[in-house]
């Protein structure tokens, strides 16, 4: 089991930047192989942001690529997005995302990213 909980959302103007953070708890924590970052804002799809594997490879999506980054910190149990040059497109519930061997995916309740013009 796994549990995570995301904080570091807020209302920022466009061009500002935040810092989401994800902290993971449970007994099947060592287990877990890709960590994502997912957005959903109202009306459409849940997107996928970014993701990093447990070596620390990262992709990205083409709307994120070069103002947001993907990071964790293994130590602390706890996924970053640090996102910056924010427009407000990017303005959506962001939720964190986990998997663990043997393919258990895990949840957090997200936090809202407000991005005013």
């Amino acid at each position: 089991q796994v549990q995570l909980v995301e904080s570091g959302g807020a209302l920022v103007q466009a061009g500002g930047s935040l810092r989401l953070s994800c902290v993971a708890s449970g007994r099947d924590i060592g287990r877990i192989d890709y960590w994502r970052w997912y957005r959903q804002a109202p009306g459409n799809q849940r997107e996928l942001v970014a993701r990093i594997t447990k070596g620390g490879d990262t992709n990205y999506a083409d709307s994120v690529y070069g103002r947001f980054t993907i990071s964790k910190d293994d130590s602390k149990n706890t996924l970053f997005l640090q996102m910056n040059a924010l427009k407000p497109e990017d303005t959506a519930v962001y939720q964190c995302y986990a998997i663990t061997t043997p393919g258990f995916e895990y949840w957090g309740q997200g936090t809202q990213v407000t991005v005013s013009s």
